[in-house]
């Protein structure tokens, strides 16, 4: 285990928290557990032994060596040769990192040119579900950012402050935009209505989130602290949401224009919703 050095109980929870969360991510990143303890241990005091890490990170002498040696190979430690011992010292994080983003970067680069001529785009019509409001946002995404034509959507307020920016990029590149706002977040970039608050609840919109591109594809997510969604290419499922979102935003059109004398002769309950959005 780690030796801690702290004037207070908080701040000893606070660097074992802040200590295990960067463990955490180190082993993410690639690093096995134990090489992960004793690079955190080596940034914390420097030069060390294998002796002394093995100490301070409750790790086995043998496994010390075993990690400190894999850790030199991957170019994470230096060495150095005393008189009775051997030193060790961190290579410093932002050039360990940099070296890990590019040889990321670069095997993504050569994963890309080989993986994507094995996938063939196949509109196979089926409706594909899956769970995750974090996965339904990026799908959405993904969508609006390879969208050509056209996006209809319905964005609840947390939606549009998460895609703000792919739907301004959208519209600066030409694709046409028809939104309907469930919620109060302003947006101003292409046609844009604001759902009558009492058909949102009637309807169970309030966290929904629909996205149709280029009449092509259409995404619904429902749910924001529990996520389900599904995606389809099936044309009449595509259609139908389409519809849905283009009726709404003519019926909008018409209002503003009418106005006054469309309530005038709709009946009591018809008028209550579209006073909601007057």
């Amino acid at each position: 285990m780690y030796t801690f050095y702290s004037s207070s109980e908080t701040n000893y929870s606070y660097l074992k928290a802040l200590i295990m969360d960067l463990f955490g991510q180190l082993v993410e990143l690639g690093l096995t557990e134990y090489e992960s303890k004793v690079y955190l241990c080596l940034l914390r005091e420097y030069p060390a032994t294998g002796y002394h890490l093995s100490k301070t990170s409750g790790i086995p002498r043998s496994m010390v060596y075993e990690a400190l040696g894999r850790l030199e190979n991957r170019g994470a430690v230096l060495k150095t040769q005393e008189e009775k011992a051997s030193l060790y010292r961190p290579i410093a994080p932002d050039v360990l990192l940099n070296r890990y983003e590019q040889a990321m970067r670069l095997r993504i680069d050569t994963l890309r040119e080989e993986l994507v001529p094995l996938f063939t785009q196949q509109d196979e019509g089926r409706l594909w579900n899956f769970s995750g409001r974090r996965e339904a946002l990026r799908y959405a995404s993904e969508m609006i950012g390879s969208a050509k034509h056209e996006l209809m959507l319905v964005l609840t307020d947390a939606d549009v402050l998460e895609l703000h920016d792919p739907l301004v990029a959208a519209y600066e590149r030409g694709v046409q935009l028809g939104i309907i706002l469930t919620g109060q977040a302003p947006f101003a970039v292409g046609q844009v209505v604001r759902h009558p608050q009492r058909e949102t609840e009637l309807h169970r919109m309030e966290e929904t989130l629909i996205v149709v591109a280029d009449e092509q594809a259409f995404l619904i997510a429902s749910g924001h602290a529990i996520t389900k969604a599904t995606v389809t290419t099936n044309t009449h499922m595509t259609l139908i949401a389409r519809q849905f979102i283009w009726m709404e935003l003519f019926a909008q059109r018409i209002f503003a224009r009418l106005g006054d004398q469309l309530l005038a002769v709709l009946d009591p309950e018809d008028r209550r919703v579209i006073q909601q959005n007057a």
